[in-house]
């Protein structure tokens, strides 16, 4: 793919047809783009585009956003998965994207910068270590749109320190770039507020100047994020300074008039308070001398600063620096008065938690973004959080005073309410939220409130304030209101007692009628976290309390649906997944109607996903309702499947990434449902599954994997003998992969245990040469763990002689090797109740059924895999890794990710491969002995005499005590 005039023109007509409104045509140029972008040079053709002169402005930052998402989907190269860019095409990158970033237009120069800093996020500083020096010399130019174009990258890759752990390799880099950049970025923040004050009558100029502040005000942030660099501490003066009179410049010719959107003075001021409640929290020895002059200027900011939406940050900001003071007993003393208390209150805490017209305006015309600020936990920045914050804060050191005292304007507030409700609704709202402020101690999003202050009474607030509203029959009637009562008996509800919740779920069912989509929005989350409370480990809503009303609550739910606004509401579909499963047997007659809905939903999302939780909870439902249906009546599986086969099918057929995962599950299901063969339709799509680009997708790997397991499982008879090498392929593609070799083993167990021996017995050593090098070329403790288990495995179900030919075929007396180094070391590190059973009975068939292990090299190293075996048994699991390993264990992988969300109603059942055998290993071990001191008289006694410990040998006569056997 070389760089040539045609090669650019054909790309960018390409590029044009992913704009298009035509989505065959978009979809098209999309795949083909796909389908070349591990050529060489494709990613230099996109960069000399964006560099084209002549090239239109919506191709320049087509190139631009499709090169970052190459860079985004490519870069970091996953272990045991090809890199899919060229070495040469990597250098070349990394050596012409800065300059190129710097002279773009400000579009294409915002996606180069997050380029760079994905590619930062890998590369840097190890791998480019020159970034930063190149970046440096470009302060030297005085251009201010050059520098802004530096502060952003930098700023980008550098934000990733506020949230990294903590370890060697961050300190590392961390000092790299103090040692190299923080000089220059004191030196170019004295030059840039030099600048501001000489170019104070220039809008144009102080529009760059002041863009260059906010983002080293930024960067200041990341750098100090992690400890106190010396350079900062030197030069502390210098900065508090300039962050004194930044907070209180005002210049006239850069406010705005826009009234939503903060402009760059008010962003400048919310960043400087971030940057001191930084220092206040976590430096407050070095910090404290420059402490009350902050306090000072952020509080009359507090009382000078407008209503307006677009100061909402700003606020938030100034408050929470209010509130990180207020909480460190240092500081205690500044807040130590009734009179200051009560001018906070009165002059911050209550103005900032009134509803505001622009939030009424959010609830009806946004209110996916209101719910999100409300009851998400995403309301970090809004003025309510942080007077909440600050009530919280308060409350920590001066608890009763501050319950007194706001407990008057509560009482205020709900005494205007009732002179007029209509009017004076807004009362009663900040009423609820500052009650829900002072009550609240501890909160989690899944638990609602796990702590609350004595001095305030839940239940009777409830009973007093929110029951009446609750109750009402209008349910459009004054709707954040109702949304406010709703939220209340969400948030307190492990606090409520149980009969209270209870005789809410009538009220909630008759609130999803409500037109309002934030009211019928939490009356459906109400409901799904009712279902979930636990009082003293019972459940406090059981299902034969819903049961009566389940046809009613389900008809509401799926007409909220229909709702305008609601029509991907995941809410709504959790609390029918949540419904669903708290109805158990109860659901079963509700389920061909259910399965109309869920299919019609299914086919209306898959057209565009774009609610990745809704789906989620769409696939749940559908889990939820195989099994209530299939554990009751097996024969129903063949009406899921009618229903769902069509569009499954047009999802494969699609290729609706975001999907397939999903669908991978459930026909894992389905087919785990079947006694006898499996369908033909299953057969037919087996083929399909071992196609490579489908295990290209890391996050097809888990399902697809999980599948196959079931085709083996159920259908092993059914797959013809050259499929197996199709399985084979798979196998060594992820028994290659550090990340995905557990995969490996769940399926090459499984075609031990299942596939007829005569068509796996000729890939047995090809197999075993495959482990070894694996082993050789790369050892980690899960690999150990997992060959372990195997080799157990084989010599379960092909004799443990099989195995000690097969491995001494491989190489002579080899087997000695893998006793040595493998079972005597570490078996001891396996874990889980099924691989430790399993390797319980595979270690104890080769210590009594192959009768090379008693002569020989090998009759030294019986005893002491026999006493490695009662190590297993008895001794603490072994779970140490080594230093150097840095890899993800099974247990850690987290269940979500973004290309991969596991079902939890489609939970693989436990598979134990020795149910009903061995149930007891200890006493299958004494058995076995005892068969075999018969077999080989005289034998056994001498070996464990010399060769075993005397705890050991204490632990195996308790075991033959226990089975009644006595080794002669």
């Amino acid at each position: 793919m070389e760089i040539t005039p045609s090669n650019l023109e054909a790309m960018s007509g390409y590029l044009q047809q992913t704009l298009s409104p035509d989505q065959d045509i978009r979809r098209n140029a999309e795949k083909f783009l796909e389908s070349v972008e591990t050529n060489k040079n494709y990613p230099l053709l996109l960069l000399h585009l964006m560099d084209k002169d002549g090239a239109d402005a919506h191709i320049r930052v087509s190139a631009a956003v499709t090169f970052k998402n190459y860079i985004k989907r490519n870069w970091r190269v996953n272990e045991g998965f090809s890199d899919k860019i060229h070495p040469q095409d990597r250098e070349s990158i990394k050596q012409y994207i800065v300059g190129l970033m710097l002279k773009s237009p400000e579009q294409v120069q915002k996606q180069l910068s997050d380029a760079i800093s994905i590619i930062g996020r890998e590369d840097f500083p190890k791998k480019w270590p020159g970034l930063l020096s190149e970046m440096i010399s470009k302060f030297e130019t005085g251009d201010f749109n050059i520098i802004n174009g530096v502060l952003r990258t930098a700023h980008s890759i550098f934000k990733r320190y506020r949230h990294e752990f903590k370890s060697q390799e961050l300190w590392e880099e961390i000092k790299f770039v103090l040692d190299n950049f923080a000089t220059a970025l004191t030196e170019l923040f004295k030059a840039t507020m030099d600048l501001a004050t000489k170019h104070g009558n220039d809008p144009k100029a102080l529009k760059v100047i002041f863009g260059s502040i906010l983002l080293i005000c930024k960067i200041f942030y990341s750098l100090n994020f992690q400890d106190l660099p010396e350079h900062f501490e030197d030069n502390m003066k210098v900065w508090m300074d300039y962050f004194l009179a930044l907070l209180s410049a005002d210049n006239k010719l850069l406010q705005t008039n826009d009234e939503a959107e903060a402009g760059l003075l008010e962003q400048i001021k919310s960043q400087v308070c971030d940057n001191v409640a930084l220092y206040a929290q976590k430096y407050d020895e070095e910090f404290s001398p420059h402490l009350p002059g902050f306090v000072t200027a952020i509080w009359g900011l507090l009382i000078s600063t407008g209503q307006g939406v677009k100061y909402d940050l700003l606020v938030s900001n100034a408050i929470q620096f209010l509130a990180s003071v207020a909480e460190r007993p240092a500081y205690k003393g500044l807040f130590d008065s009734v009179d200051t208390l009560a001018s906070i209150c009165e002059k911050v805490v209550v103005p900032n938690m009134q509803l505001r017209n622009a939030d009424e305006e959010l609830f009806e015309d946004n209110p996916e973004e209101y719910m999100r600020r409300d009851i998400e936990g995403s309301d970090v920045d809004t003025r309510r959080r942080a007077a909440c914050d600050l009530v919280q804060a308060l409350c920590k050191s001066f608890e009763g005073p501050v319950i007194q005292n706001f407990s008057r304007y509560v009482q205020a507030l709900l005494e205007e309410y009732v002179k007029n409700p209509n009017a004076n609704w807004k009362s009663k709202d900040a009423a609820i939220f500052l009650v829900t402020s002072l009550a609240a101690k501890g909160q989690t999003q899944k638990q609602g409130v796990t702590q609350t202050s004595e001095l305030v009474n839940i239940t009777e607030f409830y009973q007093a304030h929110i029951l009446s509203d609750l109750k009402s029959s209008n349910v459009d009637e004054m709707p954040i209101l109702k949304a406010d009562i709703i939220k209340y008996l969400m948030v307190f509800r492990n606090q409520l007692p149980a009969n209270v919740i209870q005789d809410a779920v009538p009220d909630l069912i008759r609130f999803l009628r409500s037109h309002s989509v934030v009211v019928h929005t939490y009356a459906a989350l109400g409901l799904e976290r009712l279902f979930m409370v636990r009082h003293n480990g019972t459940a406090a809503i059981t299902c034969e309390l819903v049961h009566p009303m389940a046809g009613e609550l389900m008809t509401s739910l799926f007409a909220a649906m229909e709702m305008p606004g609601s029509a991907e509401n995941e809410y709504i579909m959790k609390a029918i997944m949540r419904t669903m499963s708290l109805l158990q047997d109860y659901i079963i007659p509700m389920i061909p109607e259910l399965l109309v809905g869920l299919k019609a939903k299914l086919l209306l999302v898959s057209k565009n996903p774009s609610k990745p939780h809704f789906n989620h909870y769409l696939f749940e439902c559908l889990c939820v309702a195989i099994r209530s249906s299939c554990k009751k009546h097996p024969e129903a599986v063949s009406a899921f499947e009618e229903s769902l086969f069509q569009p499954f099918t047009e999802i494969l057929q699609q290729d609706v990434q975001e999907f397939i995962p999903y669908v991978f599950q459930i026909l894992s299901m389905l087919i785990e449902q079947h006694t006898g063969q499996i369908p033909d339709t299953y057969m037919a799509l087996f083929p399909h599954l071992l196609a490579p680009v489908l295990w290209e997708r890391p996050g097809n790997i888990p399902p697809l994997v999980r599948l196959l397991q079931a085709y083996i499982h159920k259908g092993s008879g059914q797959i013809e003998a050259d499929k197996l090498n199709g399985l084979l392929g798979v196998f060594q593609k992820l028994i290659a992969s550090k990340s995905h070799d557990h995969e490996g083993f769940y399926l090459l167990n499984y075609i031990v245990e299942f596939m007829p021996k005569p068509i796996v017995t000729p890939y047995i050593k090809q197999i075993f040469l495959l482990l070894f090098q694996r082993l050789t070329n790369s050892k980690t403790t899960k690999f150990i763990k997992s060959l372990l288990v195997f080799f157990c495995m084989y010599a379960i179900k092909y004799s443990a002689s099989s195995l000690i030919e097969t491995i001494d075929g491989i190489q002579p007396k080899m087997f000695s090797m893998v006793v040595e180094r493998l079972f005597l070391s570490d078996l001891q590190k396996v874990s889980g109740n099924t691989s430790k059973k399993i390797c319980a009975v595979g270690v104890t068939k080769i210590l009594t059924e192959a009768d090379s292990m008693l002569s020989g090299d090998y009759g030294p190293l019986w005893p002491r895999l026999l006493q490695a075996l009662i190590g297993l048994f008895e001794l603490p699991e072994d779970d140490s890794v080594p230093d150097d390993e840095h890899f993800i264990e099974i247990e850690d992988t987290p269940g979500y990710q973004t290309s991969y969300s596991q079902l939890a109603f489609a939970g693989k059942q436990d598979h134990d491969p020795l149910a009903g055998f061995a149930d007891d290993p200890k006493l299958n071990l004494a058995k076995h002995l005892e068969k075999m001191a018969t077999r080989c008289p005289g034998m056994i006694k001498p070996l464990i005499s010399s060769g075993m410990e005397a705890q050991a040998q204490s632990f195996l006569l308790q075991y033959c005590q226990s089975a009644n056997i006595n080794l002669v």
